[in-house]
């Protein structure tokens, strides 16, 4: 906290006001949708469809999961890169960036059994693999895919709370 504190000293708020309202805007419309576009989608697929490739070597269980572990990883990663920056605001928005993530994979789990929802793949193949619905499948977790989905979804509505609450605490600490 002292660091952060320190941190803010002679910062800009207004401006980081603006990103937090983004974050606000795109809350509300992945509350009302969770497909719903933002900016983010176009960055989160792409992360998606590589860590296919890069958990590729891993087998199959791994190459599945992979999609969703670099989906959450880059954020988290982004939060690790800057916090050896010491840039807090941009920590902050991490959060906002790892809840778009839990509400794309929630969606995603959620049509685990349905499998409505249209698949991409890099290579473009006709043999596209629903991830969750192989996921769990193999773990016999398939019935609970609603259940799951809840719970991440959850996590994306706490990493947005947290996004906001830091950030608000970030720009009274520049204002004040």
């Amino acid at each position: 906290m002292d660091e952060a504190r320190f941190w803010c000293i002679g910062k800009q708020w207004w401006w980081r006001l603006v990103l937090l309202i983004g974050f606000a805007v795109i809350f509300v419309g992945l509350l009302k949708d969770p497909r719903s576009y933002n900016v983010f989608v176009m960055l989160n697929l792409p992360i998606h469809e590589i860590g296919h490739i890069l958990f590729g070597w891993c087998g199959q269980l791994l190459a599945v999961a992979g999609g969703t572990i670099t989906q959450l990883a880059a954020p988290l990663f982004g939060m690790w890169n800057f916090y050896q920056q010491k840039d807090f605001f941009a920590i902050t928005l991490c959060f906002g960036w790892l809840s778009t993530n839990f509400f794309n994979v929630s969606y995603y789990i959620a049509d685990a059994r349905s499998m409505q929802l249209p698949l991409v793949s890099l290579g473009g193949g006709g043999d596209t693999i629903h991830d969750w619905n192989y996921l769990l499948g193999h773990m016999g977790l398939l019935p609970f895919d609603h259940c799951l989905a809840a719970g991440v979804w959850f996590l994306g509505v706490l990493s947005m709370v947290l996004c906001f609450l830091s950030g608000g605490w970030l720009l009274w600490k520049m204002a004040s």
